[in-house]
């Protein structure tokens, strides 16, 4: 068994496509609209497979992310140390909130997190 895709709600649709394949090197499908049901979104596919999907839809709110349950992060693996840190001083000059700096982890991991454009938290790991 394999997990397919994710899938996030947002407010920008062509923000968070461009963000996820410049900086992440995925590939987005083309624009997928629902008229009747008012609902948009992109299907993003990473280098090893693993897909997301951003998806917009008249009247989904946001609720403050720190007011909620469940989805708290997801993590790329860049491949080295040098990796990690790279593209966190890529995505920190690019105006992104670094929200934890390069660090070794208690149990073992080297990662740093940072912000989407939308505020959802990505850890950038080995």
């Amino acid at each position: 068994m394999k997990i397919e895709h994710i899938a996030i709600w947002v407010n920008d649709l062509e923000v968070m496509r461009t963000f996820y394949t410049k900086y992440f090197k995925g590939k987005a499908n083309n624009l997928y609209r629902n008229e009747t049901k008012q609902f948009e979104s992109y299907f993003i596919t990473f280098e090893t497979g693993a897909r997301i999907e951003i998806m917009r839809k008249k009247g989904v709110k946001n609720k403050p992310k720190n007011e909620i349950t469940g989805y708290a992060h997801f993590a790329f693996s860049v491949g080295s140390k040098d990796n990690v840190n790279r593209l966190t001083e890529t995505l920190r000059k690019a105006g992104y909130p670094i929200l934890s700096e390069p660090r070794f982890t208690g149990d073992g991991y080297y990662e740093s997190v940072v912000s989407d454009p939308e505020g959802n938290q990505i850890e950038i790991t080995i």
